[in-house]
């Protein structure tokens, strides 16, 4: 059974906003008791957070859809709905947190690092929070807003400070357990490491990291072998060795050649130029392998290499390996720029900054507009009542959008399409030539809808013509 997972596919969901409540007070004696209806609950959000105990993502393999706690409507008496329940899921360190495309969204090194992968709607208000001294008793509240769903992918990067490179039985999973307390599984066969083992190696007052890779062979950064799979557990090390078999039993394999396959591998894989490599010829308590170094290592120090010869069997050579490491790791950490304290950064909002644009689309026919606070409002309008509705139309009056509608060179009857192409809301625009407070009617009532629709009629009769077979056969009749 799978034990370690470095790569999910997560479905994250967020809480939905709780619904505003439309409530009139009720008490006797009181036949006028003014509105009194609670606003909707915030959605839960999903959130992200490094936990340094959690080492694989083999919980989100086996239950990949996560949804945190919609928050509650509101209720009458002034009543507000209760928020839901943040979703907080922990990730190991140096977690990367991805889109489908492939684009990077967080990476999330560090114990305690924080990621928001599902914002939870916004509670709708309640028709008590929505009375003004012109709308004394609404008739209607404001929807919760959806919470946010989206795909995302998690990728586990090693966070180590030394990593083991090498071809399989080369020796890598013994060296490791010699050096450090790392149990990881060792036998006389290749591909024996399936998943990257990390170690802890102490060498005087340096304590470093130290992770053995699953064996590279020709092709790996290409998907060959377990190589391209594992290949991004050595992106965050400050240092490579690489562990030769001076030994093997294969004619047609030699040392110098395993470190030029290796190294071409690591070149297309990118990004590794700048690590100090050092190579380590391992079984050199084998006669022959003992040989075999001492024929290579001038050609490997004659190419600016740092050689050393060990035996993780005899264990021999370890101490010098040790504290080498342990020097270039310290050099590494003093070069690294100190982190600074987290500023809180404000940004205010300029001067001729609308919060909105407009724009025609030919194709539709239709004024587009797209705004964070427009596509808000209609997402927590019910449009199923019309006093809402018109509540809806003063507050994008208020915003301005009308007055850019008509710079734009939109006309009274003209269609408008607020938010994207896949789920825009689209109306017939009528200016406002006052505020909607005086012209309601009863409550829950606009009779501003009542007016006739041009802009709605002549998108009917375009699509009645496109579906209507009989205009296909008489544009297409030769007689």
């Amino acid at each position: 059974m799978t034990t370690f997972v470095d790569r999910v596919e997560l479905h994250v969901a967020a809480g939905n906003g709780g619904h505003g409540c439309a409530s009139v007070h009720r008490e006797k004696f009181k036949p006028l008791g003014g509105p009194d209806g609670g606003n909707g609950g915030r959605g839960g959000d999903v959130t992200l957070v490094v936990d340094q105990a959690v080492t694989t993502l083999l919980e989100y393999h086996h239950s990949p859809h996560r949804k945190a706690t919609n928050g509650q409507p509101g209720a009458g008496d002034n009543r507000s709905g209760k928020d839901g329940q943040d979703l907080v899921l922990t990730v190991p360190d140096g977690t990367v947190v991805l889109d489908k495309q492939g684009n990077v969204l967080a990476d999330l090194v560090g114990q305690g690092t924080t990621f928001v992968a599902g914002q939870g709607g916004r509670g709708g208000l309640g028709n008590a929070a929505l009375s003004s001294a012109r709308r004394k008793a609404p008739g209607f509240a404001l929807l919760g807003e959806p919470g946010e769903s989206r795909d995302i992918v998690l990728e586990l990067k090693t966070v180590a400070d030394v990593a083991l490179v090498g071809y399989p039985s080369a020796g890598k999973s013994s060296l490791i357990s010699v050096l450090s307390a790392a149990k990881p599984k060792i036998a006389d066969y290749p591909f024996t490491t399936l998943v990257p083992n990390l170690g802890v190696v102490t060498a005087g007052s340096t304590v470093y990291t130290i992770a053995d890779v699953p064996g590279l062979i020709p092709g790996a950064s290409q998907g060959r072998g377990l190589g391209l799979e594992f290949l991004r557990h050595v992106e965050r090390c400050s240092v490579l060795v690489h562990v030769l078999d001076t030994a093997t039993l294969e004619s047609d394999r030699d040392p110098v050649t395993d470190l030029d396959i290796i190294e071409e591998e690591l070149r297309q894989y990118g990004g590794l130029e700048d690590r100090p490599r050092i190579v380590v010829l391992n079984k050199v308590d084998i006669p022959d392998g003992q040989d075999l170094a001492d024929m290579i290592r001038p050609d490997l120090e004659e190419r600016g290499y740092q050689v050393f010869e060990v035996s993780a069997v005899a264990r021999l050579g370890l101490k010098e390996l040790s504290f080498a490491l342990a020097g270039i790791v310290a050099e590494a950490r003093a070069a690294k720029p100190q982190e600074e304290a987290t500023r809180i950064v404000i940004r205010p909002k300029a001067v001729d900054d609308a919060g909105f644009t407009v724009t025609y689309d030919e194709a539709e026919e239709v004024y587009r507009v797209r705004g964070e606070k427009p596509e808000r409002w209609v997402r927590q309008t019910d449009f199923n009542n019309d006093e809402a509705v018109g509540y809806l139309a003063d507050r994008l009056n208020r915003l301005g959008v009308e007055d850019q509608l008509m710079k734009a060179g939109a006309r009274a009857g003209d269609g408008v399409a607020i938010g994207s192409l896949e789920n825009a809301v689209v109306f017939d625009w009528e200016p406002s030539m006052m505020a909607g407070a005086e012209m309601l009617g009863r409550r829950g009532e606009d009779h501003r809808l009542e007016a006739p629709r041009p802009a709605a009629q002549r998108r009917r009769d375009r699509d009645a013509e496109r579906d209507d077979p009989q205009r296909e056969f008489d544009e297409f009749d030769p007689f």
